[in-house]
């Protein structure tokens, strides 16, 4: 491929990353700009003036996506797309979403001051609810506009203090009206994330080559034993919470001796009713696993319901283990694949293959679209944390790679 003359800057890229960050910054340098809060609506309100700088305006589907479209040469052709999310978790890091939607920024701008034109129109985007964090499950925007959620199921999600997904959309002022199943007519997409992991770093690496997603489980397990005063004996005891600390520690063996591959984490627990000197009559809590075999992730579920029924009987409480969330092994498409990997080698990048072990916008979008995924290198791994970490020459390298595979793939003009 002959890459157009594009100025594209590290410098620049790094500095919108540092002022986006402001928005919902945290005591210890992280991000609380969770969905649909109004440090949410400022971060899409920045993003949006940077683009009408350059002469893009938003489109706001039903359900808060956001896009911001080039056009091409030829208006015939179907856009290619790229981008991730603004949005994080409660004590998020400064990079985990943000590093793909300004990469694909960056990439728009340089193209507007070279005057350089592609065949294929472009399109960024900003997916709604990536994180999950507020409203539940993840990847909300990329969902529904792939049809994996009705817009109906979606907009009536409430967060735990009762607040409607529907109502904070509006109240926010990102309820629009485009429809997000014309997301599906896009040609290919292409998403820049950090790894989230510290295979990269180790290693030396400064490219992931993302080939696919693992499959994930997700369950939620009800413990019912029995109320009784804490100074009441320990024989006979029903104890919810002793019975659920047992399956949580089961879960982390069965995840361990299920392979490298395997990942299992109770993130969410809840203790009724949560009193001092009161035994625990019941506990709720959620299974997030995962693993790149599913017929290996099927065992894990069958082998935490053979120890739940197991700690039930012995301990005298019921346990339920009732389905919540599933996504497959989602294969990236090879040609798109290939040009991120042909990008790497043509820069003089290390890079490596490999499948992602987490749930991106980038998975859902790949069920419909053509789809590809860059890891940069974090620091230790660290994501979900204040502490996330990266450096300038990794953003810069994913945004290089992202620049190629993008413009190869929509046809860049000189």
């Amino acid at each position: 491929m002959t890459r157009p003359n594009l100025s594209l800057s590290g410098e620049r890229l790094w500095a919108s990353l540092m002022e986006m960050a402001k928005i919902g910054g945290t005591p210890k340098g992280g991000n609380n700009r969770q969905t649909l809060t109004g440090a949410d609506a400022d971060g899409r309100a920045l993003l949006t003036h940077w683009c009408a700088e350059i002469g893009l305006s938003p489109v706001i589907d039903r359900v808060g996506n956001m896009t911001f479209r080039r056009e091409g040469t030829d208006p015939s052709l179907p856009p290619v797309a790229f981008g991730s999310h603004l949005d994080t978790q409660p004590t998020g890091g400064r990079f985990d979403g943000v590093l793909g939607v300004l990469a694909g920024f960056e990439i728009m701008r340089a193209l507007h001051e070279a005057g350089v034109r592609t065949k294929a129109p472009l399109l960024l985007v900003n997916w709604t609810n990536e994180e999950g964090a507020r409203f539940s499950p993840p990847m909300m925007g990329s969902g529904v506009a792939m049809g994996l959620f009705t817009e109906a199921e979606i907009l009536a999600k409430t967060d735990p203090d009762g607040a409607v997904f529907g109502t904070e959309l509006a109240r926010i002022g990102y309820a629009g009206t485009a429809d997000p199943a014309k997301l599906q007519d896009i040609a290919a997409y292409f998403e820049l994330h950090i790894e989230q992991g510290k295979l990269l770093e180790d290693a030396g690496e400064e490219i992931g080559v993302v080939t696919g997603a693992v499959a994930q489980n997700w369950l939620e397990v009800t413990v019912a034993g029995e109320d009784a005063h804490g100074g009441s004996p320990m024989a006979g005891r029903r104890d919810a919470l002793a019975a659920a600390s047992e399956i949580v520690v089961a879960l982390e063996m069965i995840a361990r001796s299920a392979g490298s591959d395997a990942r299992a984490t109770v993130g969410q627990l809840t203790v009724t009713p949560s009193s001092r000197n009161v035994v625990p009559s019941r506990v709720w809590f959620s299974v997030d696993s995962r693993h790149g075999d599913p017929a290996a992730l099927a065992r894990m579920e069958s082998d935490l319901r053979a120890v739940a029924a197991r700690v039930a009987a012995r301990r005298g409480v019921a346990v339920e283990v009732a389905p919540f969330w599933y996504a497959p092994v989602t294969p990236f498409d090879p040609t798109l694949v290939g040009r991120v990997r042909a990008a790497a080698q043509r820069r003089g990048y290390r890079h490596r293959d490999m499948p992602t072990g987490i749930g991106h916008d980038a998975v859902y979008v790949a069920r419909r679209v053509p789809t590809a995924m860059i890891f940069c290198p974090c620091h230790g791994g660290i994501s979900h944390n204040e502490a996330e970490s990266i450096t300038p020459e990794w953003a810069e390298a994913g945004m290089h790679v992202l620049a190629d595979a993008v413009l190869e793939t929509a046809g860049a003009e000189q």
